[in-house]
């Protein structure tokens, strides 16, 4: 079957759904217990997607895959994305933290873009899970990548997102460096942010 067609099938939409409901749920959770621990609300918006056609094929053709459902399977980690977006980044490690202790998730991977940023100065923390979806009586294990960002890390994300659409302008490249000077600014804002508020906390 065609990549594009299996992305089509009902039957992989109710399972990437199912998969994101599921992850959300957890984080819901983990927001409820770590709110009443802190007294505040930790996790402040929630959002999630499936990737196009058209994303996945341009994915696999940059990692030297072919463009089949076997290869997506292997290659791509995150063809089902959930988003969790808080304050504070210590906030962002205990949520990491508690989501590995679920025993029925299992952490493929790990990748922290917060202590160790891309080049292009993007911060987030990235965890890959395989989530247990029963669908026509069968267990399937499905990935999916979850990223734990800042308020400030996540609408620096979505600039840097619109941007690789148009990388080739020259323009467009200035302003990716001016991107990344606004990068190391957010670090240090969510830096001090942080220290404040614990400093409000001891008072």
């Amino acid at each position: 079957m065609e990549l594009k067609d299996y992305l089509k099938q009902e039957g992989f939409i109710v399972k990437c759904q199912y998969g994101i409901s599921l992850m959300n749920a957890k984080l819901q959770m983990i927001n409820a217990e770590l709110s009443m621990r802190k007294g505040r609300n930790v996790i402040h918006s929630y959002s999630s997607r499936i990737k196009s056609y058209d994303s996945l094929a341009a994915k696999l053709k940059r990692k030297g895959g072919k463009e089949n459902v076997i290869e997506m399977e292997e290659y791509i980690n995150d063809v089902v994305g959930v988003r969790a977006v808080c304050t504070y980044t210590d906030d962002l490690y205990q949520i990491a933290e508690m989501l590995c202790a679920q025993r029925d998730l299992r952490l493929l991977k790990k990748k922290d873009y917060i202590k160790n940023p891309k080049k292009s100065g993007y911060r987030s923390f990235h965890l890959i899970f395989q989530v247990p979806v029963t669908f026509q009586e069968e267990v399937q294990w499905i990935k999916i990548e979850v990223q734990l960002r800042t308020g400030a890390m996540d609408y620096w994300a979505e600039l840097d997102y619109q941007l690789q659409y148009k990388k080739e302008n020259r323009e467009a490249k200035n302003i990716g460096k001016e991107l990344k000077e606004y990068a190391n600014a957010i670090e240090q804002i969510d830096s001090k942010v942080l220290e404040l508020r614990k400093r409000i906390e001891a008072i």
